[in-house]
């Protein structure tokens, strides 16, 4: 496969040609979900970025496609998705299979609601101003 990508397009139309439509399908599951993130390459496949992070992302393979990283979620989650484990935070579907969209639906979630957790952490909080500068209030002797 071409290296160099400039757009998730691009990517697609070099993925093989029984993984794109499926890659296809994830961006859109992606966007249905996440509609403020903005598409990216990173690392050579396509991503999607919220809030300057990578949120996930995504590929297609000769026998499959994937998504990076799978995130931690309830345990009917985690038993649901266990079936798709491909590695250390990959999660593989195979072609032979049609997408779990709900489940591709549920792992966008879990990765947008950590973003926005880490976002808060972030934030920096409100200084207080200090006593008796800039104030005006002054007592008179």
């Amino acid at each position: 496969m071409k290296k160099g990508f400039t757009s998730i397009d691009e990517y697609i139309a070099a993925c093989p040609e029984q993984a794109q439509s499926y890659v296809q399908k994830i961006r859109e599951t992606i966007k249905s979900v996440a509609p403020k993130a903005k598409e990216r390459i990173s690392y050579q496949i396509a991503c999607f970025e919220l809030n300057g992070k990578n949120l996930v992302h995504f590929a297609g393979w000769k026998n499959h496609v994937s998504m990076y990283p799978t995130p931690e979620g309830s345990e009917a989650f985690n038993k649901a998705i266990a079936k798709y484990a491909g590695g250390k935070g990959t999660t593989k579907f195979s072609l032979d299979e049609p997408l779990p969209l709900m489940l591709i639906q549920q792992i966008v979630k879990f990765r947008v609601a950590d973003n926005l957790a880490n976002e808060k952490l972030k934030a920096p909080s409100p200084q207080p101003s200090p006593k008796g500068r800039g104030s005006t209030n002054k007592k008179e002797k």
